[in-house]
């Protein structure tokens, strides 16, 4: 899987909005966005410009995971 480079915080809420995520609260750079889809899930987004690789990753496994999607999947899903 090949992660983009250039993906920063509020890109990938935007990105997440497909799948009902909203933002719920944000503290300093940390966005927590929340979605009732397949049950509750809550994920932090820093919003940093661009994401470390490491991070966004992360980031990704998590939602993947809540979604039953591959990470793979959900990145031609959300077209990052």
């Amino acid at each position: 899987m090949k992660l983009p480079r250039d993906i920063s915080g509020a890109d990938l809420v935007k990105a997440l909005k497909k799948l009902d995520y909203s933002v719920t609260r944000q503290k300093g750079s940390h966005i927590r966005l929340t979605t009732q889809r397949d049950g509750e899930h809550h994920e932090v987004i820093p919003n940093h410009n661009p994401l470390k690789v490491g991070t966004l990753s992360s980031i990704l496994k998590g939602i993947a995971q809540h979604h039953s999607l591959s990470p793979e999947e959900l990145l031609q899903y959300l077209e990052l």
